[in-house]
């Protein structure tokens, strides 16, 4: 077997082609996009090179077929709460089930992050945010949703026979958009509709500075400082709105106000891998033309949810099931709310939330309370470099 490290456009295209080889004769497998995953390694694109570096590598046969890949990173911003050594990444892992070929992969991340300085390897993860390419999946191996790792099942075994160990498990919960939601929402929804200075909106695309700055407010005050997560600034979410624009539904996010201010959150998008499973993995002018003609004549039946939140000031007071209601009966087509008699059409047939770890209890609590069922379970694990160290998950977020 001969180990390369990618460090032209002939290798950086072997990188991406390992991934179609191992999965390709999946009936679920749907290829990413190669310019998403070209990104990650583009220090042009990716602000995690500001704080860190990365490095690729492409595992071949003897008789020079792909059958594996890598890749490591370091980040200096990448920090759990309770480290005690500095922890460095891995991820895009592919490989065929052979354990040999597996240990050659890890080793040579496990070598490059040693010399990096880290003590410890995470994996599979992202070289960047955890909304991407995060964890393992074991269980669930359904079309995934955009930007979400697939593989095959013995993946674990390699992951583990190595030495890896469970960091933290990830659940996806998912629903049937048509199920009626459970009467304790609507009663707590009716206590808040009572209270005139509440209000809702579901997102327009042509005031999007508006809920950019609304997302913001919202976000930083409900998330920001916990579990290493910063503030963001409002250019930074208007740009990410602005690259949403395109396929965002506006009736699919929503706001709830009080007296005009914003107090939560609910976040969703079509899920774009039924659009995208049809490029093949490319996305050039052609391409996008394709993706318009898909979109308008391809109904898109799942729309997945990435961010729900409510300030701490209004958290435990009804404001995440009036959230809910609001825009659950827009989605499913009654619209009773917001003075519509007449039933219109059901937006979506299914509905997935992205990835919750388990050190967030009271997320998953909000999830499972939809009446929802876990569709997914991933895991993102963690070898530490000295084997007689004591292993300890990650912490549960309080």
């Amino acid at each position: 077997m001969q180990l390369t490290e990618v460090n032209d456009k002939k290798t950086a295209k072997e990188f991406i082609r390992v991934n179609v080889e191992i999965n390709q004769n999946d009936p679920n497998y749907i290829r990413p996009l190669d310019k998403d995953i070209n990104a990650v390694f583009d220090p042009k694109i990716n602000k995690a090179f500001r704080f860190g570096e990365a490095a690729r590598w492409v595992l071949k046969d003897g008789n020079g077929k792909l059958i594996g890949r890598i890749a490591a990173f370091v980040n200096k911003k990448y920090k759990t709460k309770g480290d005690d050594v500095p922890v460095g990444g891995t991820g895009f892992f592919d490989c065929i089930n052979d354990q040999q070929a597996a240990d050659m992969l890890f080793d040579v991340a496990k070598h490059w992050l040693m010399q990096k300085g880290m003590g410890a390897m995470d994996g599979p993860i992202n070289f960047g945010e955890r909304d991407r390419w995060w964890g393992l999946l074991v269980e669930g191996f359904e079309q995934p949703l955009y930007c979400m790792n697939y593989n095959p099942p013995y993946y674990r075994d390699l992951f583990e026979h190595y030495g890896f160990k469970i960091f933290f498990n990830q659940y996806c919960y998912a629903l049937k958009a048509k199920d009626r939601l459970q009467e304790k929402f609507f009663i707590r929804h009716a206590e808040c509709a009572k209270d005139p200075n509440f209000s809702s909106a579901h997102i327009r695309k042509n005031q999007l500075e508006k809920f950019a700055a609304d997302f913001t407010k919202v976000y930083n005050k409900a998330w920001a400082g916990h579990g290493g997560l910063k503030e963001l600034d409002e250019r930074t979410v208007l740009k990410m709105f602005k690259t949403m624009k395109p396929v965002m539904d506006e009736k699919v996010s929503w706001f709830v106000y009080y007296k005009g201010e914003p107090v939560g959150i609910w976040l969703n998008l079509p899920d774009l891998n039924q659009w995208f499973k049809y490029l093949n993995g490319q996305f050039g002018l052609w391409h996008k033309l394709k993706f318009l003609w898909i979109k308008l004549t391809k109904k898109n039946n799942k729309f997945s949810g990435f961010v729900f939140g409510v300030v701490p000031e209004f958290q435990g007071k009804g404001v995440d099931s009036y959230m809910i209601v609001e825009g659950a009966d827009l989605i499913q087509g009654m619209d009773v709310y917001h003075g519509n008699t007449q039933p219109g059409k059901l937006l979506y047939d299914y509905y997935e939330l992205q990835w919750i770890g388990e050190f967030n209890p009271k997320m998953i609590n909000v999830a499972l309370s939809l009446g929802t069922y876990q569709s997914r379970h991933l895991i993102t694990y963690r070898y530490l470099f000295d084997r007689t160290k004591e292993f300890r998950p990650h912490p549960v977020l309080l």
